[in-house]
């Protein structure tokens, strides 16, 4: 299928065209129509799938054609809550892209920065604002925002939303807005939690779930590396000198993971950015913008961090600590091998992580490429061969004489 066999607007077309996006993704393809013909959608895909479009192309559509009817200035129409600054970065990003050629107006608030600006653009008028859900709460309770005409309400990284307890949040925005909307739900994976919020706020909801081996990209290559843990540094500059080359994300669990790693690679020469939960929003920012802009060429970060950001042509991934979680480990490996273009994925598994790479293989339905040749691998531990019993005879002979004097002696 192409984007032109949708029923979109011209003009959407045309900003799509420029952003050199020809096919929709399968996530697109299955979500796209039901959300033009309003229906309520939950959509579960894996990042790096092309959730964002799925649910801005439609929006934009819905909110050109309403407007082309009726004009009602001042007033938010969609709204889209996001659990991350860098989200709902990106997610305003792609929408003033795809609208380029409309009427429309869209705004993003979140934390970290002056809630002045904010407070004025609302004041303006928008049609479509995108959120965090922290930021839209300290909007509400100082008197600065209205949610009546919202038409549309989106979702987004639900599940990130939980990991990081926003639900009550979402539960009190979703409130705010009219009882008769449209909703969308978009998330990586839906466990209980969300099933249930999804039964308090979409009315007949229709299901899109893409399967995660769907998502592992074929283009994709995956390599496992097994390892002490100690050795896992040496390694990882060992692949920078000799293997990996161009634009790289390396994963760690941990935000002292990012820190140490960062001084260990700048103190090798190499040009490093990194983003963590406890970095200010403008480092973090900056960081990614140095890497997008290639001013570094490798960028470490967590997951909770990293999660949703869009950064193309990414040549390869490591995943210097392999995550707990086997759904996150797709969302890594997504960051590569996007757009058609290939990518590989470098992880490194120390004894200690065995467990999680049989969720992962068990969960993409594959056995990942195992490298045996590299300066660390593990050596076996060698089980030593039972002792035989070597008491001799002389040995149990003086045993059976001195129990014989023990039995002797009871009387």
């Amino acid at each position: 299928m192409q984007f032109s066999e949708l029923p979109l607007h011209k003009s959407i077309l045309k900003a799509v065209a420029e952003e050199r996006f020809h096919r929709p993704t399968l996530v697109q393809e299955k979500a796209i129509p039901l959300v033009l013909a309003k229906k309520n959608v939950i959509v579960s895909a894996q990042t790096g799938t092309g959730k964002t479009a799925a649910f801005a192309l439609p929006i934009i559509q819905l909110l050109n054609e309403q407007q082309e009817i009726k004009s009602e200035k001042n007033k938010i129409k969609s709204l889209i809550v996001t659990p991350t600054r860098e989200l709902a970065i990106q997610i305003l990003d792609n929408f003033k892209s795809y609208s380029k050629y409309l009427d429309l107006t869209t705004y993003a608030v979140f934390g970290g920065v002056s809630l002045e600006p904010q407070k004025d653009a609302l004041t303006n008028g928008i049609d479509i604002l995108i959120a965090t859900p922290g930021r839209l709460i300290d909007l509400q309770l100082q008197g600065n925002l209205d949610l009546s005409a919202i038409e549309i309400f989106v979702l987004d990284e639900a599940d990130l939303m939980l990991d990081m307890g926003f639900i009550n949040d979402v539960k009190r925005i979703e409130a705010l807005c009219p009882k008769k909307k449209q909703t969308l739900l978009f998330s990586a994976t839906i466990p209980e939690k969300i099933n249930e919020l999804a039964k308090t706020t979409l009315k007949n909801p229709v299901k899109v779930e893409i399967n995660p081996e769907e998502t592992t990209a074929k283009n994709i290559g995956q390599l496992l590396y097994y390892l002490p843990k100690k050795n896992k540094t040496d390694l990882c500059l060992h692949l920078l000198r000799n293997t990996i080359n161009g634009k790289i994300i390396i994963f760690r669990r941990t935000k002292f993971g990012v820190d140490k790693l960062e001084q260990t690679l700048l103190k090798n020469g190499y040009k490093v950015a990194s983003i963590h939960g406890e970095k200010t929003q403008a480092t973090r920012n900056k960081a990614i913008e140095d890497f997008k802009n290639r001013k570094a060429n490798i960028l470490i970060a967590t997951d909770v961090a990293s999660r949703g950001i869009d950064i193309i042509n990414v040549d390869a991934i490591i995943n210097f600590d392999i995550p707990n979680i086997p759904e996150t480990y797709i969302h890594r490996i997504g960051r590569t091998g996007r757009a058609g273009k290939s990518g590989i994925a470098f992880s490194f598994c120390s004894p200690d992580e065995n467990g999680y790479i049989k969720t992962i293989e068990f969960l993409i339905e594959k056995k990942i490429k195992v490298i045996d040749e590299h300066p660390y691998p593990i050596t076996k531990p060698k089980h030593k061969k039972k002792q035989p019993n070597t008491i001799s005879k002389h040995k149990k002979g003086r045993k059976s004489e001195a129990s014989k004097k023990k039995k002797k002696r009871w009387y």
